[in-house]
C-alpha cells in the first residue's frame, strides 16, 4: 500500500513539474480582456500563446504578441507588432507609416487616428498598436512606449474560444 501511495505522489510531482516547465517555456493560455484588438480579437476570446519561436527569432511586424505591461508587469496586454528595431514609425492622415511607406492594415477597426510624430524604434524593442486604434493603450502612450523584448511573453497563435472562431490568428499564405 505504501509503495502504491509513493508511486501516486511521484506521478503527481512529475506532472506538476512538467506542467510548470510547459507553461514557463512552451505555451500558455490567455484571455482577451477588453476591445483594443477588435475586430481581430474580441473581449473574452481565449488564446494559446506559444513561446518557443521567440527563443530563436525576434518578433516581427504583424505578429500578435502578449506582453507584460511596462508600468505594471503583473498585467498582460495583447497587441500587434507594427515596427521593429531601426524602423521609423509615424501616423498621419489616419494611416500608419513605417519607413515612409503606408502600412496595409486590412485587420484594423476603421476609425480616425490621432497623428503621431515620427519615431525610430530603439534596439531590442518593438512598437505595438492595438487593431482598434482609438481604444487601445499601446506604444503611442508614454506608460507603454517602446516595448522591451524582455517583456514579450510570446506570440498569440491560436484562438481556442469561442469555438465558432477556433483557429489560427494568421492568414495562411
Amino acid at each position: 500500500m505504501a509503495k502504491q501511495f509513493m508511486e501516486i505522489i511521484k506521478s503527481i510531482v512529475i506532472a506538476v513539474i512538467a506542467a510548470f516547465l510547459i507553461i514557463t517555456f512552451v505555451f500558455e493560455t490567455v484571455s482577451v480582456d477588453g476591445h483594443s484588438m477588435d475586430p481581430t480579437l474580441n473581449d473574452r476570446d481565449r488564446l494559446i500563446v506559444e513561446k518557443v519561436s521567440y527563443y530563436f527569432r525576434k518578433p516581427k511586424p504583424e505578429d500578435i504578441i502578449v506582453l507584460k505591461y511596462p508600468s505594471d508587469t503583473r498585467e498582460k496586454f495583447i497587441k500587434r507588432v507594427v515596427a521593429v528595431a531601426g524602423d521609423k514609425v509615424s501616423i498621419h492622415d489616419d494611416k500608419v507609416y513605417v519607413n515612409g511607406k503606408e502600412k496595409d492594415e486590412p485587420y484594423i477597426a476603421k476609425e480616425r487616428m490621432e497623428d503621431f510624430n515620427e519615431v525610430i524604434v530603439p534596439e531590442d524593442t518593438v512598437f505595438v498598436l492595438g487593431d482598434n486604434r482609438n481604444h487601445s493603450r499601446d506604444s503611442r502612450y508614454p506608460d507603454v512606449g517602446f516595448v522591451n523584448l524582455k517583456l514579450v511573453v510570446g506570440r498569440a497563435a491560436l484562438r481556442i474560444y469561442p469555438f465558432s472562431r477556433f483557429g489560427s490568428l494568421y492568414n495562411k499564405k
